[in-house]
């Protein structure tokens, strides 16, 4: 598990030869949780229309501080913001006012940063997910208090919260991701021969590890080929192909071989395809993940020459690790997240398959509402973000947390109890990418402690 974890705040794993070989081709041996699937690739209602869906995981490392992403607006629960956070409130005439379908009659708004989420979410094309967090079984601050209730293991820690986030498994140290199963049970709708349909633009995570289908890493620019490699192009490569196609007797070396020729054809295939693409007219940020959204709508507009009806993609951005300094590089991380996310959504519009993409964001964890004094501190439940064509946007699903500290929701300074599980909301999502009903207990083993076990966010 040691590769898929991160440094506190930062965007990407260091990256290697090795890496880059143990990420195309993923790592080996797994836990009895994943061993239920085998060859279990059963085709839904959804898979049988031939229609194309992709994910795309938008992780913020670092654990990012929605309590000044999304800010109520109405009096009396702006004052508890205001009098918790006092260094790190935003004057309430800046916040962004958004408009609530089917709320609970209080105002809210977003980061004055975030300009274009809030069209985003006003155009009903982006959907907020109120107080999610890893959760053992639902639980209530006196039954945390009390002691002996299930709790996540290695709460407030960046390592173990991102993993339990991308596996959606908090009681159970497992080797694969949600994204990596759901992709196992969905890999027959593709050319399995092809490049994986699990795509990182952001280096090794745990999210896309499954049983059968490997996380294939590529980089902003394009592919993660061997350095100096380039396919029958000079002596060297064409040496080096001609001793991948020699088969050998030890075992050992024969799957190294055959591992490494699948990876080098891959990479060929993908570059192929991308060199062919044509230029969208949609301009990114010249940001970090402004060029990994690019790299994404790019890959998605050769989907049919990479042979894939089904896509999963990760992308990440760092730096949400505010301790200190707050304000500032805040708001330079959610202007940066919201100008790359408004960016991708007019992408997926551009290449006329909007409701076939599903946009989400994750983290570590939330964060305090009482400041440290320049900051905030490790937390626990967060709001989260979905965008798409698809999305029931303009609304806001699940419990918005009381503000009120050691109030009903606060386990203490303002870290919320979250009030929806990463299994409803990351099952809500494998739901519309096409996982059955009947699959979902695999992807989610803990999934039935829950309900209701979807949210409603997608059509």
């Amino acid at each position: 598990m040691s590769s898929s974890r991160h440094p506190a705040g930062s965007p990407f794993p260091d990256r290697s030869r090795r890496d880059f070989l143990q990420g195309a081709c993923s790592a080996l041996g797994y836990g009895a949780l994943i061993s239920t699937i085998g060859d279990l690739y059963k085709v839904n209602a959804f898979a049988a229309s031939g229609d194309y869906r992709a994910l795309v995981c938008v992780f913020l490392y670092g654990g990012n501080d929605a309590n000044n992403l999304v800010i109520p607006r109405s009096p009396s629960e702006y004052a508890l913001y205001a009098a918790a956070r006092g260094n790190l409130s935003l004057p309430s005439d800046q916040v962004l006012p958004i408009t609530v379908q089917e709320g609970d009659g209080r105002l809210y708004g977003l980061h004055p940063a975030t300009a274009g989420l809030q069209q985003l979410f006003n155009d009903g094309r982006l959907a907020l997910i109120n107080n999610v967090g890893p959760l053992l079984a639902p639980l209530t601050r006196a039954q945390y208090r009390q002691g002996g209730a299930a709790v996540p293991p290695s709460l407030y820690s960046h390592n173990d919260q991102q993993v339990q986030w991308q596996t959606s498994v908090a009681d159970n140290d497992t080797a694969t991701g949600w994204g990596g199963r759901s992709a196992d049970l969905m890999r027959s709708l593709n050319d399995i021969d092809s490049v994986s349909m699990s795509i990182s633009i952001a280096g090794t995570n745990t999210f896309q590890v499954g049983k059968d289908v490997f996380q294939y890493q590529v980089s902003p620019g394009g592919g993660s080929s061997l350095q100096g490699y380039t396919p029958w192009a000079d002596a060297e490569s064409i040496a080096l192909d001609r001793v991948l196609a020699v088969q050998h007797v030890n075992v050992f070396e024969n799957a190294y071989r055959e591992k490494m020729r699948r990876v080098l054809d891959a990479e060929r295939r993908l570059q192929e395809a991308v060199a062919a693409a044509p230029a969208l007219a949609t301009v990114f940020p010249g940001s970090g993940l402004g060029s990994q959204l690019a790299t994404v709508a790019r890959l998605i507009s050769v989907r049919e020459s990479l042979g894939h009806r089904r896509q999963i993609f990760f992308v990440a951005t760092g730096g949400f690790d505010t301790h200190g300094n707050q304000l500032a590089s805040h708001s330079g991380l959610l202007g940066g997240l919201s100008a790359a996310l408004a960016a991708f959504y007019q992408a997926t519009v551009e290449l006329g398959i909007a409701s076939d993409v599903t946009t989400f964001t994750a983290s570590d964890f939330g964060r305090t509402l009482v400041t440290n004094g320049g900051g905030s501190d490790h937390g626990w439940g967060s709001h989260h973000m979905v965008m798409g064509g698809a999305v029931r946007g303009g609304r806001m699903y699940g419990a918005f947390p009381d503000l009120t500290i050691n109030g009903p929701n606060d386990t203490g300074d303002g870290r919320w109890i979250p009030t929806t599980s990463v299994d409803q909301y990351s099952a809500t999502l494998a739901r519309w990418f096409g996982v059955a009903p009947s699959d979902l207990p695999t992807v989610f083993p803990n999934l039935g402690r829950f309900s209701p076990q979807g949210l409603g966010f997608l059509a």
